[in-house]
């Protein structure tokens, strides 16, 4: 199954039945879905995890539960 793009809010609800949250490379731009269990992850919260979204022209893609973020 192909890797498609869904909606911002699809993609919170999804990672909120999963457990994970929003985080932050440390010393980076780069963010991620985390289960908040990594040292090199800072959890941020979701309008930070959407405006890095917009500003750095990132997508959410989902396929058969699994989601990655990726350029549009």
């Amino acid at each position: 199954m192909a890797m498609a793009p869904i909606s911002v809010d699809k993609a919170i609800t999804i990672a909120k039945k999963k457990g994970l949250k929003p985080g932050r490379v440390k010393g980076t731009n780069g963010i991620q879905f985390t289960k908040g269990k990594n040292d090199r992850l800072q959890i941020i919260d979701w309008d930070e995890f959407k405006t890095t979204l917009t500003k750095r022209r990132l997508q959410v893609y989902e396929s058969g539960g699994w989601m990655k973020i990726m350029k549009k």
